[in-house]
């Protein structure tokens, strides 16, 4: 199945000239390989090491299942191992970067899993933090914008000294206070036994490869279409989000993995436009001519209510010290992202 287009792989290694240095040759570890996020980084790094002359980046990508089948024998630069991340140790040495990007991100699945939603946050954390210091490699935690909870007024966009506006007991404290607790554990690592840590807060990544039953908006959204359906906003539709698209977020991570400053936390997304769902509704239908119906109704008992009114990233730490500049608009990141799933969406959920 293809994932991200070669024009847009194409144009993000040549976003990434200032690194291919850093990058050549690189050993890198990434749980959660078989989502979005993994299959994505897979795509960028098989277009990297066939385009440019450098040593390839070894890529092993760990998750609990794949999607696909899996050679845990592989002797390649990518190879996929089936494991459980939160007791996974590997048998190569010398990886140069861990990275637990494993979790479970979805609303609709941390509702109904939340205790294994913390267990990947925390003890899949934990273990891996104790594989980078076996291994003397960096490490890079995935945690969420969610950490900040519902920030004021004056708090948006969100910087990352903003300490965050979070319910310990609640629908969404499950993710919330794991990713949190996942980050107070590469504090610690860092602080206490000198470990490089960096974590990064993605703000709402879309792109190609997301699963149609993520019931997340923008997969909704385009499942609504393909099935000519009605997609359903939860809650008022006037909670407000900004969109990353899925090569500008790449970017954005192997700039941390390469130079993220130790002890460092990140925001990596896209600080404009802010949209509330309504409008995202409108851009879908107005903008880039589609006939999107839709119903605003109550959070039903599968989704998790109390969602954060707005979500949107102060990225200047991120732009001055890493060199991160989005660079895709959204509409030509929908116009991908729906040319994507009208082919392989089926329009069921």
């Amino acid at each position: 199945m293809t994932l991200i287009a070669e024009f847009d792989l194409n144009q993000l290694t040549h976003r990434l000239g200032d690194l291919h240095s850093e990058l050549a040759g690189k050993r890198i570890l990434f749980t959660g390989g078989g989502g979005f996020l993994g299959s994505c980084v897979s795509s960028f790094v098989s277009y990297f090491n066939s385009q440019t002359a450098l040593k390839p980046i070894e890529l092993t990508l760990v998750d609990k299942q794949f999607p696909g089948p899996t050679n845990s024998s592989a002797s390649g630069p990518i190879e996929a191992i089936e494991a459980d991340v939160n007791t996974f140790r590997p048998k190569k040495m010398n990886y140069d970067w861990v990275v637990h990007a494993a979790g479970i991100a979805s609303p609709y699945y941390y509702r109904a899993h939340p205790v294994e939603t913390l267990n990947v946050a925390v003890n899949g954390t934990q273990n891996m933090l104790n594989v980078a210091e076996e291994q003397g490699a960096r490490f890079i935690f995935f945690s969420s914008s969610e950490i900040y909870g519902d920030p004021d007024a004056a708090h948006v966009p969100t910087p990352e000294s903003y300490r965050g506006n979070v319910a310990c007991q609640g629908p969404r404290a499950c993710y919330d206070e794991s990713k949190r607790l996942g980050e107070t554990l590469c504090y610690i690592w860092h602080e206490n036994f000198g470990l490089h840590t960096n974590t990064i807060r993605p703000f709402n990544v879309f792109g190609p490869g997301m699963n149609e039953k993520d019931y997340r908006v923008l997969p909704s959204i385009a499942s609504a279409l393909k099935g000519d359906r009605a997609f359903k906003a939860y809650g008022t539709g006037r909670q407000t989000r900004t969109y990353t698209f899925i090569t500008d977020a790449i970017d954005g991570f192997f700039r941390v993995f390469a130079r993220g400053v130790a002890g460092e936390a990140y925001n990596i997304g896209n600080a404009k436009p802010e949209l509330s769902v309504l409008e995202l509704i409108d851009v879908t239908r107005r903008e880039l001519g589609r006939d999107l119906k839709f119903d605003v109704i109550e959070h039903p008992d599968s989704y998790p209510a109390d969602e954060p009114q707005r979500r949107c990233p102060d990225i200047r730490k991120a732009r001055e010290q890493l060199g991160f500049n989005p660079q895709n608009e959204l509409l030509d990141g929908l116009r991908s992202f729906f040319a994507w799933t009208d082919e392989f969406y089926t329009g069921v959920q």
